[in-house]
């Protein structure tokens, strides 16, 4: 069967490997969709999470799917059951971010699925192309939860690729009516319109002025700064980090979802003045469910912009990688 791998920095390739040999712990799903991740283009970069390894690193960590065969001892799921995939963490072991399976591929092993959290039913309405959805929506959900923000309280999300798309439709879903975006492209600020929020070119206005029109001001030592409680960093852009620090308000808060590899130069003389709050955000909720359960009460089918079948992997990987104007790029594998 065909699995995408990372052979080395910037070398991916759809190869042929075996088919799946599990045991009586384990469970086969037959994928659907699996979504490609920002991530995903930081590992073909660096020829893996953290760079070469001595195996090709398998990708994909968005799926859903079709239960395709089960161990003896697996008793939360049958065959024929819709699923998404938990992409799993240390304890669990990881799917498609440095384990040996990934989600790119027909047929992807689910190893100690009897352990239970790792398969999780779709509803019956809920296309599971949009099901794949549910891993980027729980990364934006849990910058949500990190930000820990308060009823009326007020929201600029930062970078509107899925993950802040993700992280606006969830602040939507809670309540939350006064949520700007921000980002370069028209394309994913219509998306973020669409989810119901205020949107802004990150070049072509004055964000910080808009910010500050939309959420009001606040005093500081130097100056009134825009009164927005909570930033969301899902741009992977540095130079956001230092301007929200710089032209936040007073007790402002942040949360960082987006990757950033390389240092990043902030004023601890302003993080210290305005007593401002950073935090990381890294992975997902405690309940992976509650992104299954947003899906199926909200309809996020137009963030998915681009479909492609694996054996076009590549050219998937183009759209997303040569222009960043898209939604999510998703890769079709089984009906």
């Amino acid at each position: 069967m065909l699995q995408v791998r990372v052979h080395g920095p910037g070398d991916v390739r759809v190869d042929e490997v075996a088919t799946p040999d599990p045991g009586s712990r384990d469970a086969v799903v037959r994928v659907a969709a699996c979504g490609i991740c920002g991530s995903d283009l930081s590992y073909i970069k660096r020829g893996g999470v953290f760079g070469p390894g001595r195996d090709p690193m398998c990708l994909g960590h968005e799926m859903a799917g079709v239960v395709d065969w089960v161990g003896a001892d697996v008793a939360t799921v049958g065959v024929g059951d819709r699923v998404v995939v938990h992409p799993g963490n240390d304890e669990l072991g990881r799917i498609g971010s440095g384990g040996v399976e990934g989600g790119l591929t027909p047929l992807l092993l689910v190893r100690e699925a009897a352990r239970g959290g790792r398969l999780f039913p779709v509803p019956h309405d809920l296309p599971l192309e949009v099901a794949a959805l549910a891993e980027p929506l729980a990364v934006g959900m849990h910058a949500v939860d990190q930000a820990q923000v308060e009823p009326g309280e007020s929201v600029a999300v930062f970078g509107c690729g899925p993950i802040g798309l993700a992280a606006i439709a969830t602040l939507v879903d809670r309540g939350h009516e006064n949520v700007v975006a921000v980002d370069m492209s028209r394309t994913r600020l219509e998306l973020a319109r669409g989810l119901g929020a205020h949107a802004f070119h990150a070049t072509e206005d004055d964000v910080w002025s808009e910010l500050a029109r939309a959420h009001g001001t606040k005093p500081s030592l130097l100056g009134p700064t825009p009164a927005t409680n909570v930033f969301i960093e899902a741009s992977g852009a540095p130079a956001v980090i230092k301007d929200v620090l710089d032209r936040g308000p007073v007790g402002g808060r942040m949360v960082v979802v987006a990757l950033h590899y390389g240092a990043v130069p902030i004023s601890f003389i302003m993080l210290l003045m305005k007593e401002f709050t950073i935090r990381g955000a890294m992975e997902y909720p405690s309940r992976f469910e509650n992104a299954i359960e947003l899906l199926a009460r909200q309809d996020l089918s137009r963030v998915i912009t681009h479909r492609f079948p694996l054996d076009q992997f590549d050219t998937a990987l183009a759209v997303l990688d040569d222009s960043k104007d898209c939604g999510k790029v998703l890769v079709t594998i089984d009906g």
